[in-house]
């Protein structure tokens, strides 16, 4: 009885290969956070990555960041290449998130929420009609 099968192991080993780089383990993206007058842009630089290869999940008020490779764009399996998860504070625009990706780095811009927003504010009372 094959516990693995040939094919498994053709699949996945140019996977194996990326993953043991001559340091001895997963290159790690430069992952950097500037703040903005408008918000904060998030920097993921990870040269040779394609832009199909990152993937950006917001949920609830964490955002994720991360990169998979595949050997072939339609394989089922997909080694994780780096994953970065930031909890964003409150003061963020959350639907306005726009993602990027440009010469080997990842952006994605975040706005501040409108201050002007926040701001209480009196609501008129319109007459019934009785």
């Amino acid at each position: 009885m094959k516990l693995i099968s040939r094919e498994f192991i053709r699949n996945i080993a140019p996977q194996l290969d990326l993953l043991n780089t001559i340091g001895g383990g997963v290159a790690q993206p430069q992952l950097r956070i500037n703040q903005r007058p408008k918000g904060v842009v998030l920097h993921v630089s990870m040269p040779g990555v394609a832009a199909e290869s990152f993937h950006v999940v917001l949920k609830d008020n964490q955002l994720t960041v991360y990169g998979e490779f595949r050997h072939q764009p339609d394989d089922q399996l997909a080694a994780p290449l780096f994953v970065q998860t930031l909890k964003l504070p409150q003061n963020l625009d959350l639907l306005a998130i726009n993602a990027t990706h440009e010469a080997g780095e990842l952006r994605v811009a975040i706005p501040f929420k409108d201050p002007a927003a926040s701001q209480p504010r009196e609501i008129d009372i319109q007459p019934g009609s009785n």
